[in-house]
């Protein structure tokens, strides 16, 4: 490996049931008959912050769990269901301290104004250290949840090709208009409008509430909110990203992109893609950071992490497969490959653990103090709010600044 010295690492771990392999609710840590509890979801959240990471994300979607992309499986044999993300966010909040918590909202079938009431809501609970991962759903069964759009079966074959990307292309647009709007609620109280001035009976200054007045393709949206500006301004925007239409999503209107990179090659060339894209898009000079998504089995040597992924692949009856990279081996090795991949331009990882109840610990235990060792992970939690972490500023809002 290179000796370049490289920046500190962002962590953030991806929450999802009782993990990403779909036998994992069979071992003995999995604690299934937890799952819907808020005691469960508080225990993963405290052992992430315990290993001082960035931000936790909560999965989330509009239809049953499935092994196939584009309609339910009709599998009694894994995890099924879901709690709210952005509700177990709330609930985490007030539990914990620096981490951040960052719920999945489907935009295609929900509004961009209770959303962007929900995110702020989730700041002013955590103290600033909201956000929320932006993701499309073009599944025909899901759309016949709400009746309001259909969409033609689209496999996750088809979706990977560039008839594929076509065909979602106006839902990763639509999704785009949808954070502008999201945005442009947080910004339209300014920071001081409230007054609460008992003795002249002054509770705000209405000069500083602002109407929005959007007006899209897939959306007309007045405003202002009914929430005040959240203590962030802008929560995090996050989404994940796996080819040039939702990079250009990532590139337009997100603070962090996560990304699936099975080599460092790989890694470089989608960094590059981004980067080009934020700056067609106007954002250069803007800071987005880039994250690897990589699912881990990690244990104390090779053999036993590749020993556990077989194991739960027999109880699954067929391999495991990601559209992320899987990692099996120890904290040690895998810390090398982070090093590695960073030096590609990534300034940060998603982990997905493969057993919640396992691989979690693995993290905060064992690669964390690893990378402690090696100097590009932080010892101590040096910010309040999620926009300090990751070292990103507090935007004033567009519309005082317009006033101004």
């Amino acid at each position: 490996m290179s000796s370049t010295p490289l920046s500190p690492l962002h962590l953030a771990v991806a929450l999802d049931g009782t993990g990403w392999h779909p036998a994992s609710w069979r071992e003995q840590v999995a604690r299934p008959r937890d799952l819907f509890t808020a005691p469960y979801w508080a225990d993963l959240v405290a052992e992430a912050e315990r290993g001082l990471l960035d931000f936790v994300t909560f999965e989330d979607g509009l239809g049953l769990q499935s092994s196939r992309f584009g309609e339910p499986d009709g599998r009694t044999d894994q995890v099924r269901g879901r709690l709210d993300a952005v509700l177990i966010a709330s609930r985490i909040a007030p539990l914990t301290r620096h981490i951040g918590l960052v719920p999945t909202v489907v935009a295609t079938h929900t509004e961009p104004f209770h959303i962007s009431k929900a995110i702020a809501t989730l700041d002013y609970v955590s103290s600033g250290r909201a956000g929320l991962r932006v993701q499309i759903s073009p599944r025909p069964h899901e759309a016949a949840h709400f009746g309001r759009r259909t969409f033609p079966p689209l496999s996750l074959t088809e979706l990977r090709t560039p008839g594929g990307q076509e065909q979602v292309a106006g839902l990763f647009d639509e999704a785009a208009d949808y954070v502008e709007v999201v945005r442009r609620l947080w910004d339209s109280w300014e920071d001081d409008a409230e007054i609460r001035d008992v003795a002249t009976g002054r509770f705000i200054d209405r000069e500083k509430l602002h109407y929005i007045d959007f007006h899209g393709k897939y959306f007309s949206v007045k405003g202002p909110s009914i929430t005040p500006r959240p203590p962030q301004g802008q929560p995090l925007v996050t989404a994940l990203a796996h080819q040039s239409v939702p990079y250009r999503l990532v590139a337009r209107q997100a603070d962090i992109g996560y990304t699936t990179p099975h080599d460092i090659d790989e890694a470089r060339a989608i960094v590059a893609e981004i980067r080009a894209e934020q700056e067609a898009a106007g954002r250069g000079e803007e800071p987005l950071h880039v994250f690897g998504d990589v699912v881990v089995f990690l244990d104390e040597d090779q053999s036993a992490a590749e020993d556990r992924r077989a194991r739960l692949d027999a109880l699954a009856d067929e391999p495991y497969t990601s559209d992320a990279y899987v990692f099996a081996g120890t904290p040690a090795q895998l810390a090398d490959l982070l090093q590695e991949w960073a030096r590609a331009g990534l300034s940060g990882f998603r982990l997905r653990p493969a057993v919640a109840g396992h691989d979690l610990a693995a993290i905060t235990r064992g690669l964390v103090p690893e990378l402690q060792r090696r100097g590009v992970f932080r010892s101590a939690y040096e910010a309040d709010t999620l926009r300090g972490l990751l070292g990103l500023p507090r935007p004033a809002s567009r519309y005082a600044a317009a006033t101004a």
